[in-house]
């Protein structure tokens, strides 16, 4: 006897063929029939006429780390039907560690008190993840910042070669204990720091393992061509498999950049290298506030940050910064800068950074320092976002076949400890926003390809074994959803506001969410092996 029949639906198997109208019967977690022919002996049977059947999403790039750990349920996802995560991204991972004042520091979305910590190598962390109930599955990467910090700590420099034998070792060990991949956000501290021929070093090491490295480029704006060049260069000189991650430019990127972008990938494909590249949705853009501040003002941790910051000649001179991260900033368009995570100013969170700087009586620019200094050690947690993407550079990467689509968010809740987070403007409902925007909506996708873009694509892109696609063996992670209802239903005023259209969400054959309703069940595991 099977487990669920899932009868009459419109089956869309992620590959990319066109869907058929079926059934789908699912046994100990597996789906072990799929297709026309009629089944009826089942615990339970579900009628789905009229609804998709798909594979269940998977978001190849989160920032969660943290926040499953404080709450695995990951509300957020598992309603807009993701029943895979994949963390670690940007170079920012939770492992290895020294001690738990690096956790804390590294952690996006760190709640004081609500998690043992304690782990030092990946593994560990991968083992004090299993530990969580989880709602949906997770793939881990391991982050340069984090391996860079294991070996160098605080200080203003990029390693010498013994210490970039250490940290590609330990790259190698977090492989073998689990990670799916390597990750580096060159834009941030300390990634800011790494040598072009560092990463190639490193990168080798993931390539002999197979495994893929992502990449936030050291720019999108003004100097694109560069940060683009480096990533592709150093999976030229490696051999690794290269994912560049959110490849839209930025605010200050001339209005040519995406299509030079896409010719030089081409052109680096004729040459044997193995690159795709994914996009987030929507066209915010959301970092650290810290991430503002030139290189030498991040040396040596948050005290010594905080006191930099208090100075009010350090201050003059990290305003004067000609090239920060976000050129926005440089630019004083703090209409189109808001802030979303404050652990002490949550009262903020939604407002854009011209009205905190009038509540505060200052310009806003001191009011993001005095944020800062608020949040002490928790400063890396203070987040903001911008209107910085441009929607016909999103389009015109959607139209790649190779592009598959993201969060760059986190798994949050809008209860207990996580009530407060914010992990972006869409954390709520950019899977949902997807397909309204862009399938029904704008029609840039059709409803088959879009689900391969978030189903198939990034399974196969990351080895995930028998996950992203409805077939027969492969565990049973499906999203059920109405095609033309599906709605996101978050905005700035209502930051947290689940999505519609999302009737049945399965994670390894259990009901996470049935008829729209999130259930007390949550079937999600820690994933350690890939092909």
């Amino acid at each position: 006897m099977l487990d669920v029949i899932l009868k009459n639906g419109q089956i869309f198997d992620g590959s990319g063929k066109d869907p058929v109208i079926g059934n789908i019967g699912i046994k100990d977690g597996i789906i072990v029939e799929i297709g026309k022919e009629d089944l009826k002996d089942a615990i339970e049977v579900i009628d789905v006429s009229g609804l998709a059947i798909s594979p269940g999403f998977v978001d190849m790039h989160t920032h969660s780390d943290f926040t499953l750990m404080v709450n695995g349920r990951a509300e957020s996802q598992v309603h807009q039907g993701v029943t895979t995560e994949v963390v670690g991204q940007c170079g920012i991972s939770c492992a290895p560690a020294n001690n738990d004042l690096d956790i804390r520091q590294m952690a996006i979305g760190y709640c004081d008190n609500s998690h043992e910590l304690g782990w030092k190598t990946f593994g560990e962390y991968l083992s004090a993840l299993e530990s969580n109930k989880l709602g949906v599955n997770v793939a881990a990467f391991v982050g340069h910042g984090a391996v860079h910090n294991k070996v160098l700590g605080n200080e203003l420099r990029a390693p010498n070669n013994d210490e970039v034998i250490k940290m590609s070792e330990i790259i190698s060990d977090s492989l073998d204990q689990g990670a799916a991949g390597f990750s580096s956000g060159l834009e941030y501290w300390p990634g800011n720091l790494a040598t072009s021929q560092n990463l190639v070093s490193m990168c080798k090491k993931v390539s002999e393992k197979n495994k893929i490295y992502a990449t936030h480029v050291r720019n999108r704006d003004d100097h694109y061509d560069l940060g683009f060049t480096e990533a592709l260069t150093t999976a030229r000189q490696s051999g690794v498999r290269l994912q560049i991650s959110h490849i839209q430019p930025k605010y200050g990127a001339p209005k040519y950049a995406v299509e030079h972008t896409l010719k030089m990938i081409d052109s680096f494909r004729k040459l044997g290298v193995d690159v795709a590249f994914d996009i987030i949705p929507h066209t915010w853009n959301h970092t650290r506030v810290l991430s503002i501040l030139p290189q030498w003002a991040q040396e040596g941790g948050t005290t010594s940050v905080i006191k930099r910051l208090k100075n009010s000649e350090e201050r003059k001179k990290i305003r004067a910064n000609p090239q920060p991260m976000w050129l926005l900033v440089r630019d004083n368009k703090w209409d189109d800068i808001v802030l979303i995570h404050s652990n002490k100013n949550p009262d903020l969170i939604g407002i854009t950074f011209s009205e905190i700087g009038n509540l505060r009586n200052q310009d806003p620019y001191d009011a993001a320092f005095d944020l800062l200094i608020e949040e002490g050690e928790d400063m890396g947690n203070l987040l903001w976002s911008s209107k910085a993407f441009r929607e016909e550079d999103i389009i015109m990467c959607l139209q790649q076949p190779e592009c598959a689509v993201i969060s760059d968010t986190t798994a949050l809740a809008p209860y207990g400890v996580l009530k407060n987070n914010i992990g972006s403007i869409s954390g709520y409902g950019w899977a949902a926003r997807f397909f309204q925007n862009y399938v029904n909506e704008k029609k840039v996708l059709t409803l088959t390809e879009a689900i391969r873009r978030i189903t198939s694509l990034p399974a196969e892109r990351l080895g995930l074994i028998k996950r992203g696609k409805l077939k027969k063996s492969y565990y049973a992670d499906i999203c059920i959803f109405d095609s033309q209802k599906i709605k996101n239903n978050s905005d700035l005023k209502n930051l947290k506001a689940y999505p519609s259209g999302i009737e049945h969400v399965l994670v390894n054959g259990i009901f996470s969410v049935k008829n729209g309703k999130r259930t007390e069940l949550d079937g999600g595991n820690v994933l350690r092996e890939f092909y």
